[in-house]
């Protein structure tokens, strides 16, 4: 395997990286609890000179993905987590739910370089950047990775393919970010209209499942294809290399996978809730439950990277679910719920395969209202900036399982 790496810190002795981030653990959490009203409230007590293992780590409260709807809502635009006001921020983000996310001043502030490096990006390539640029992070997440590592970005951002076509075919990128699934669709309509876009020969995907059957999809066209794992919240997480055996963990985050419904930490091996913390000036997150399922793998990678490794998006802890990039929650179904007061349960099916999502919310409504299904998906798309189809049922012929969202989609 290559020796190459994004800096030193990759190709550390395992022992010695673990004692330099436990090590700051205890001025983290000082940080927090200083700067951060969440934190000062959630953390009171808690002496942080105590806190500088990862037993200590566990018995702190865990502050998950799912809240933060609430928590802003009592509090804006942050909930009180961030420990910079917004005024010195750099850039504000609204994702769907809606989450505010936050972007402080600094050089790859979501550290995605290393992620973008690994997929074999350097200093004088041309990015083709497809992650979105409206509201939410990860446009800027990829961009300003790609400008600490000296690429230039076309700031694609999502959709207009014949328009991505014919800047990829004029400007010849030689690389991709953005989710598989439009990758895919960049392909196969670049084959349709004679579009010579063979000049992608790396991608880097995220926000999305990567199946093996899509890999190879993809890698069939002559690009490499890299993935890794990041929140809006956290930033990167976790990223493959040349090696493709699970996803190395991020220098700059502690990683714990707890059991969902206990939260007690799992042994290496055992599936569970990715929780990270991350040490952040700016949004210092402590034990930050994203609601995605993981499993640590066993040993070290043969790219010669030393981190812990995990295996990836194993599905999710909650019923939140990640369709085509975008989160949708709960919440948003059940506010679909309360504006159609006719219906009686409802439920979003999320089928598809190899990255092709398609949302079918299944809506119990008494027969005769023609129209009612259209009024449904307009509130759909406008809670969740998705689109999807209606299908209307009898009343009572939904499981009556307090499931609001159902992922059926095949990972194969």
């Amino acid at each position: 395997m290559s020796a190459e790496s994004f800096d030193a810190l990759e190709r550390r002795d395992p022992e010695a990286r673990e004692a330099a981030l436990l090590a700051r653990l205890p001025d983290q959490i000082a940080h927090a609890q200083r700067n951060s009203a969440y934190f000062a409230s959630l953390l009171k007590g808690i002496d942080p000179s105590g806190i500088a293992s990862r037993a200590a780590l566990a018995t702190l409260p865990v502050t998950r993905k799912g809240d933060l709807i609430g928590l802003q809502k009592k509090a804006p635009p942050f909930g009180g987590l961030n420990a910079t006001p917004p005024a010195g921020l750099a850039r504000i983000f609204m994702s769907p739910g809606p989450i505010y996310d936050l972007e402080a001043h600094g050089a790859d502030y979501w550290r995605f370089g290393r992620a973008l490096f690994a997929a074999g990006f350097r200093r004088g390539d041309i990015v083709h950047n497809c992650f979105s640029y409206h509201l939410t992070p990860a446009g800027s997440m990829i961009e300003t990775a790609a400008h600490a590592l000296g690429c230039a970005v076309v700031p694609a951002g999502t959709g207009q393919t014949e328009l991505q076509l014919r800047a990829i075919a004029d400007i010849r990128p030689s690389g991709y970010a953005g989710t598989p699934s439009f990758l895919k669709i960049l392909f196969e309509k670049a084959a349709e209209a004679g579009v010579d876009i063979s000049c992608l020969k790396k991608a880097m995907v995220s926000g999305e499942a990567l199946p093996p059957s899509l890999r190879a999809e993809l890698e069939g066209h002559g690009c490499t294809v890299t993935q890794s794992y990041a929140t809006a919240d956290l930033g990167l997480i976790a990223y493959e290399t040349e090696a493709r055996e699970g996803l190395i963990l991020d220098e700059g985050v502690i990683v714990e996978i707890l059991r969902p419904g206990t939260g007690d930490p799992v042994p290496d091996g055992d599936v569970g809730e990715v929780v990270v913390t991350v040490f952040s000036p700016d949004y210092p997150l402590i034990r930050f439950g994203t609601g995605d399922m993981s499993a640590v793998m066993a040993g070290t990678s043969p790219c010669g990277r030393t981190n812990r490794r995990i295996k990836g998006w194993m599905g999710r802890a909650d019923q939140t679910t990640k369709v085509k990039g975008m989160f949708v929650h709960p919440g948003q179904i059940a506010e679909l719920a309360k504006r159609h007061t006719a219906l009686g349960r409802v439920r979003l099916v999320v089928s598809g395969e190899t990255g092709q999502d398609v949302m079918l919310l299944k809506a119990e409504a008494p027969a005769g209202d023609d129209a009612l299904a259209g009024r449904i998906a307009e509130t759909l798309q406008a809670l969740t900036k998705l689109k999807g189809q209606v299908e209307l049922v009898p009343p009572g012929s939904l499981p009556n399982d307090g499931k609001l969202i159902e992922d059926a989609r095949s990972y194969a």
